[in-house]
């Protein structure tokens, strides 16, 4: 049985769609499931999706970390790939909902956390993503500065402005891009996709461009791809490479460990559930191996070239001289608005528009972004936290893990990849549990989370003194809280079951799939 759909005006009196006894605070246009008509993403658009955000500058610096703590180019770029065939079944498991449901990321969370406690987790993985916005929107910025300095030997370099603390044209170039940013935001999921499919080949061509300009102008790629590995016999780190490894994927993990959660944002768009597996098979694990090596190569070829290694893309850009500049930087603009725009724009957008769907569209969402990105200053935030970026990246897979448990237990095994799609958009429905919260999920994310906590502190530097277990164990944070999380969750919801369903009609589907 498909739910009947019935006409309203708002109050504007425009007319709208909307499930029978629909609640207008936990439904609008942009939440609502997607209609067969708006399935038109083949697995080639998922794959260019993900080839647009894989191609971006902490992709190609993910092997620095790796490489400065012992291991071997090889060993560095395989941590790489094994953390993203990981995340990638997370990555299939959650986004089978948005294809099958056509719903997205916050909306999904209501079976599981209550329909006002969805807000808590969707603002979570919102905010984290606000200030990754707000860090590649100023990367992005720095380009365009870099470029206009290249051109016209460093006519736009002047003093910085006061409470700012940069000069009037890096100001200029920041919202330059920024303005950019509101510019796709403003035409919506559609405009994105058109954007990465364009993107990708180009983005791919230009990464082994430069591979092939740094072998050249190398000679080879130079002595860093023959080093050994500091943990073999003899080396500095000799018997420690467990102790490397592990912390070292998870953080891999970690990386998307945000996309794989509201991942659902996009495969709602897919033709099928072929389309979205297939996709994000072809388009996440190797080519983020790929631009992993791409990054590690590169930099040992500028051992060579320069006499030191340049692991900053932006920096050797501005070191190539000539016309190489410009290239260079342009790709790494469009590598950065790629990335920046789906992985770090249609989340958040999605999540505040959650928080009050009768007052903020999904474009709202998206302009309060970016308002946000502006906001926090980002050139400062790096200047403060730029070097711990990569040790952040396991603090908030500690925190999205849980999230991740909860959702993959509670729609395969508490739904049976049948929620009641209509009882999601309704305030006293069977998502609505205690006042809108769902105590269990509530209990699980807390003690999912709880195990890593030392860990996390001590790795923050807000703690000294965690003992040597809870050390080892936050280097496993993410499969840490995705185990205990969706574990407790399981257990406290499986006794519901039965009494959930008694006295009504079965969980089912809406809008099916191709």
């Amino acid at each position: 049985m498909v739910e009947k759909y019935t006409e309203v005006k708002d109050e504007f009196g425009v007319s709208h769609e909307r499930f029978a006894g629909a609640d207008p605070n936990l439904w609008n246009e942009d939440l609502a499931p997607s209609t067969p008509e708006a399935r038109t993403w083949q697995w080639s658009s998922i794959a260019a999706l993900w080839v647009g955000m894989v191609v971006c500058v902490p992709t190609y610096m993910l092997s620095a970390g790796l490489v400065s703590e012992g291991m071997a180019w090889w060993q560095a770029v395989l941590t790489v790939l094994l953390g993203n065939v990981i995340v990638l079944i997370p990555m299939m498991l959650i986004g089978h909902a948005g294809t099958k449901h056509g719903i997205p990321f916050p909306v999904l969370l209501r079976s599981s956390f209550g329909t006002t406690g969805a807000k808590l987790p969707a603002l979570m993985r919102g905010l984290v993503a606000c200030g990754w916005f707000g860090i590649n929107t100023w990367v992005g910025g720095m380009a365009i500065y870099v470029i206009l300095n290249a051109l016209t030997g460093d006519v736009f370099k002047g003093d910085p402005l006061p409470v700012l603390g940069i000069d009037i044209a890096q100001t200029l170039c920041f919202l330059a891009f920024w303005a950019l940013h509101v510019w796709f935001i403003g035409r919506g999921t559609e405009s994105i996709r058109w954007l990465e499919n364009l993107a990708a080949p180009f983005l791919l061509l230009m990464g082994l461009a430069l591979l092939a300009w740094a072998y050249v102008n190398a000679g080879g790629f130079g002595e860093m791809l023959s080093t050994p590995s500091a943990f073999v016999a003899g080396g500095a780190k000799e018997g420690q490479f467990w102790a490397v490894f592990w912390p070292g994927l998870t953080a891999m993990v970690g990386f998307w460990a945000t996309m794989a959660l509201n991942i659902p944002d996009f495969t709602r768009f897919a033709r099928s559930q072929k389309d979205q597996v297939v996709g994000q098979m072809v388009g996440l694990p190797l080519p983020m191996a790929l631009f992993a090596f791409i990054g590690v190569a590169v930099t040992s070829a500028t051992v060579v070239i320069f006499g030191e290694p340049i692991w900053d893309p932006v920096a050797l850009a501005g070191k190539m001289g000539g016309f190489g500049v410009v290239i260079a930087l342009f790709a790494l603009m469009i590598a950065t608005l790629t990335t920046n725009l789906a992985a770090n724009v249609v989340a958040p957008a999605y999540g505040f528009s959650n928080l009050a769907p009768s007052k903020i569209s999904f474009k709202m969402g998206g302009y309060i972004t970016a308002g946000i990105g502006i906001a926090m200053f980002p050139w400062k935030l790096l200047e403060t936290a730029g070097s711990y970026l990569f040790t952040w990246l396991v603090g908030y897979s500690a925190l999205l893990g849980p999230i991740a448990g909860i959702l993959i237990v509670d729609y395969f095994l508490i739904r049976k990849t049948e929620p009641d799609v209509a009882a999601m958009f309704r305030g006293e429905g069977k998502y609505s549990f205690n006042n809108g919260w769902n105590p269990a999920a509530v209990i699980a994310l807390v003690l999912g989370i709880l195990p890593n906590l030392p860990g996390f502190l001590g790795a923050a530097g807000l703690v000294e003194g965690v003992g040597a277990f809870w050390t080892t164990l936050y280097g496993y944070a993410w499969f840490v809280g995705l185990g205990i999380a969706g574990a407790v969750y399981g257990g406290l919801m499986w006794g519901k079951r039965t009494a959930e369903a008694g006295g009504t009609a079965p969980e089912t589907k809406v809008a099916p799939s191709a």
